[in-house]
C-alpha cells in the first residue's frame, strides 16, 4: 500500500485530503508544518509527498530544497498543492524539483492522477 505524506498547515484541508486518499486505499501521514513534514519524510520515506507552499516557519520551497539535498529523500516524488497558481509560482515550484504542481481547490481526479 502506498504511503502519502501531506504537509499542510490548514487543518481542514489536511483532513479532507487525508480522508479522500484513505478512501482510495492509501496510507496517509500528515504534518501541520514544514519542519515536522521534513522530519516525517526522512523517518518514514513515503512514496509521495503533497506539500503546501505557504506555511509559517519552513515553507514548501524550503521543504523541497532540503529533501532534494538529502540523498535519502532526493528521489521521493514531490507534488506542490497550493493556492498559488500563477505561471511564475508554478515555474518556481518546478525549478525547485517538484514532480507536479496542483492548485487549490484540487479536483479529486487531478489529485489522484498526479
Amino acid at each position: 500500500m502506498k504511503r502519502i505524506l501531506i504537509i499542510e498547515d490548514q487543518a481542514p484541508m489536511r483532513r479532507n485530503l487525508a480522508q479522500l486518499l484513505e478512501l482510495e486505499g492509501y496510507t496517509v501521514l500528515s504534518a501541520d508544518n514544514g519542519l515536522t513534514g521534513l522530519d516525517l519524510a526522512r523517518k518514514e520515506q513515503p512514496d509521495v509527498i503533497l506539500c503546501d507552499v505557504m506555511m509559517p516557519g519552513l515553507d514548501g520551497h524550503g521543504v523541497i530544497r532540503a529533501l532534494r539535498e538529502d540523498a535519502t529523500t532526493t528521489q521521493i516524488p514531490f507534488i506542490f498543492l497550493t493556492a498559488r497558481g500563477d505561471r511564475t509560482d508554478v515555474r518556481t515550484g518546478m525549478n525547485y524539483g517538484a514532480d507536479d504542481y496542483l492548485t487549490k481547490p484540487v479536483v479529486r481526479d487531478d489529485l489522484l492522477a498526479a
